[in-house]
């Protein structure tokens, strides 16, 4: 199945939102210095993901150790399109590079971009893909300093439309309205394996 390729988000004119699952302590200390403190690992990668329900399907609906508190990251739009900018695929695209070059960008980057499929409420695959933005390094520091609007905890929502989702009545216009975020340079584009 061809996947439609595109960033589904929700955002406004000034922030994309973007989710994450921790355990307790690390979101309980985010949501309070509204950035992300010593419980945080800084030299590992975290990846960022603008689908929800990807998100839910990944961390089951909040649900899996140490992904029990699901976070909400505003970040600007400006830092987000800098990511993209700066992000290599985690596998090689023959389209867009040789294995050498590929294998070169991959090793030099600190920022790189997943395409899987994006999920429907159940955890079932739907026809388009969700990204993931993985973050290292200094860019993931410099995303600490300076990417983040405001975090939010959607820990209880997630309780409650999860505890919907098993009944069967999960509306599933309650859950975060994500549409295409507009991606217009064509080299990221490219480079990303968007159409």
């Amino acid at each position: 199945m061809e996947y439609v390729k595109e960033v589904f988000a929700q955002y406004d004119r000034q922030c994309i939102r973007v989710y994450q699952a921790y355990n307790p302590v690390i979101a309980k200390e985010a949501v309070g210095l509204q950035t992300f403190g010593e419980n945080f690992n800084i030299n590992r990668m975290t990846w960022i993901k603008p689908s929800f329900l990807w998100l839910m399907y990944r961390s089951n609906w909040g649900t899996k150790k140490n992904q029990e508190c699901i976070l909400a990251l505003d970040i600007y739009q400006q830092e987000f399109n800098e990511l993209l900018e700066k992000a290599v695929l985690t596998s090689p695209d023959s389209k867009i590079y040789t294995g050498i070059q590929w294998e070169k960008a991959f090793d030099e980057a600190t920022v790189y971009c997943q395409w899987d499929p994006d999920r429907n409420i159940n955890g079932n695959a739907i026809n388009r893909a969700a990204i993931q933005i993985g973050l290292k390094g200094n860019t993931l520091r410099d995303f600490l300093d300076k990417s983040i609007c405001r975090i939010e905890d959607c820990t209880p929502l997630v309780r409650k439309w999860n505890e919907q989702r098993k009944k069967g009545n999960l509306n599933s216009k309650n859950l975060p309205v994500e549409k295409i975020y507009p991606v217009k340079d064509k080299a990221i584009r490219n480079r990303l394996g968007m159409k």
